[in-house]
């Protein structure tokens, strides 16, 4: 049977006395607030969700399993996808000013 490995994303933190970095899994939100775990089927989709520079690591489903369930995390979510909405390009703006309005003065006493 082949090993099924999912790609991690992780972030990636030097030390700063020399001795190398360490890895950290990234937890994301369901869309009802619980903490999960995500991975990818290939490097490219990761890729193409999360930018070219994530870093990932490859782990199989039940090392994840056991990595996330101290934190309280029992969600993995294999390929997900965006669900944040589209983000539109901003409007032009008037090229003519509108009309100001009459407006009420304010009478300091």
């Amino acid at each position: 049977m082949a090993r099924v490995v999912w790609h991690v994303p992780v972030t990636v933190n030097s030390s700063v006395h020399g001795t190398g970095s360490t890895n950290a899994l990234r937890l994301f939100r369901l869309r009802d607030g619980r903490r999960c775990a995500v991975g990818f089927s290939t490097p490219e989709s990761l890729a193409a969700l999360l930018g070219p520079d994530q870093a990932y690591t490859e782990l199989g489903e039940p090392a994840l399993r056991e990595l996330t369930a101290p934190l309280g995390v029992d969600t993995l979510v294999l390929d997900p996808r965006l669900v944040a909405p589209p983000v539109t390009a901003p409007t032009a703006p008037p090229t003519q000013a509108p009309t100001p309005t009459p407006t009420a003065q304010l009478q300091h006493r």
